[in-house]
């Protein structure tokens, strides 16, 4: 028996290096952009730098205050080298403080355009609709950080009942994509409005979770009817740890009132990164399968983006940290928890989000293997870091979401500086990928 499992095991896992591999395609015209990424975050110093300069340029009035700021900060990487030593070095005609400042505005801006589809739902719109056509769904964030305010929270929900119309009635004129449209359940939302707990109430806080309670769930409920009336798609975004208790409560305990029974399409999300994600798994599938409502939640898996975050508050504090502290931790539960969603279908929608191609060849086959559907597992990415395993993704006849923020800058920093940490960490996938490992030592089981 023993035997006969670990057989089955290593045949799983070869039909896992094999899809994998037909994932990482070469990529033409993108070696000179990925060399210089490459040399980037080889430097810890520089990449942190960088990052610290993308984090305050919205905060900087004037050009020369931004020059300012990026000077300070590549002085304290001890010796940058090439073009950005170029601009930092004094004494060999410098550049300006303002053309300098001009300089770095528009190369931030050029970042983060790459991250952020629009500024607006409605310029989202043109190019959400040429994603559907190539053959990949959207999920759309509204971004804006923590509301510290009722009135921005207000603001904030209108917003996101603005965005669910103005989507429904753009995706009305999108064609038909049976692998987009229909799982093996029912008819799958074209319109997905991602959403983020801590802006709709800015009474998240431990000593008075009944306060935030109530208010999230006064601002939800009127999102979750709109949905529902619109046929749309509201899929409810997990943060810090510290608010994980709050958004589960909340969501699940609407999801469960009589009037949702028959929708909307919802989804949760569950961190891998976090040690006690399977727990966490085990009491929203208990949940989830005591409903009885007639359109199941799609749950999305993804590694989790405050890492450091977590782990920073946990040692000043003492604690130990909520989080695995190796990379190959993650993904290992990354790929249990994957498995478990797979099985637990048609309860929920499996949707697995990850840049890791180890990770999304093991739940597509793990699925196929299980008897689903080829649209009953979902493969999402991020708008500008998954673009390419996008296509290559689709291309295999798999369900392909990308993740779209929408938003101006500002607004948008936060976001756009956690993705540039989560995903150019030493250890990323994608870090690793572009360092020319080769396939076979990146798709080995971790």
């Amino acid at each position: 028996m023993a035997a006969g499992t670990v057989d089955r095991r290593d045949e799983l896992d070869q039909d896992v290096v094999r899809f994998g591999t037909r994932l990482i395609a070469p990529r033409r015209g993108r070696a000179l952009r990925d060399r210089l990424v490459t040399s980037l975050l080889d430097d810890q110093r520089l990449r942190d730098a960088l990052f610290r300069v993308v984090d305050v340029a919205p905060a900087c009035d004037t050009p020369e205050a931004l020059a300012a700021h990026f000077r300070a900060f590549i002085d304290g990487t001890g010796g940058p080298r090439g073009r950005v030593a170029s601009l930092a070095r004094a004494g060999q005609r410098p550049i300006p403080q303002r053309t300098l400042g001009r300089l770095i505005e528009a190369g931030v801006r050029r970042v983060a355009r790459r991250f952020i589809v629009a500024e607006t739902v409605d310029a989202a719109n043109r190019p959400l609709g040429r994603l559907w056509e190539a053959g990949v769904a959207v999920t759309v964030d509204l971004l804006g950080e923590a509301s510290v305010s009722t009135p921005e929270a207000d603001a904030y929900a209108a917003r996101c009942g603005d965005a669910l119309g103005s989507l429904a009635a753009a995706a009305e004129g999108w064609p038909e994509r049976p692998l987009l449209d229909r799982d093996s359940v029912g008819r799958l939302s074209r319109v997905n409005l991602s959403i983020k707990p801590t802006a709709l109430t800015p009474f998240v806080h431990p000593d008075a979770p009944e306060r935030g309670y109530a208010d999230l769930a006064d601002r939800l409920r009127p999102l979750l009817r709109r949905a529902r009336d619109l046929g749309a798609h509201l899929h409810v975004d997990m943060e810090s740890v510290d608010t994980r208790e709050l958004t589960l409560a909340v969501t699940l305990d609407l999801l469960a009132e009589p009037e949702f029974a028959d929708g909307p399409s919802t989804g949760l999300v569950i961190q891998a990164y976090l040690r006690d994600s399977e727990d966490v798994l085990d009491h929203v599938l208990e949940r989830v399968g005591g409903m009885g409502r007639s359109v199941p939640p799609t749950i999305r898996l993804v590694k989790g983006a405050y890492w450091d975050h977590e782990t920073i508050k946990a040692i000043q504090h003492g604690w130990t940290p909520p989080v695995w502290s190796h990379k190959h931790e993650s993904d290992r539960c990354f790929e249990r928890l994957a498995r478990r969603l797979v099985d637990a279908f048609p309860i929920v929608r499996p949707a697995i989000a990850s840049h890791n191609v180890r990770s999304i060849a093991d739940g597509v086959v793990y699925a196929r293997r299980s008897g689903l559907g080829p649209a009953d597992l979902e493969v999402q990415v991020l708008r500008g870091l998954g673009d390419d395993l996008a296509v290559a993704v689709a291309a295999e006849g798999v369900r392909v979401r990308t993740y779209c923020p929408v938003g101006d800058l500002v607004a948008g920093m936060g976001y756009l500086v956690r993705r540039l940490l989560e995903n150019s960490s030493n250890e990323s996938f994608l870090v690793t990928q572009k360092r020319g490992v080769p396939p076979s030592e990146l798709l080995e089981r971790p």
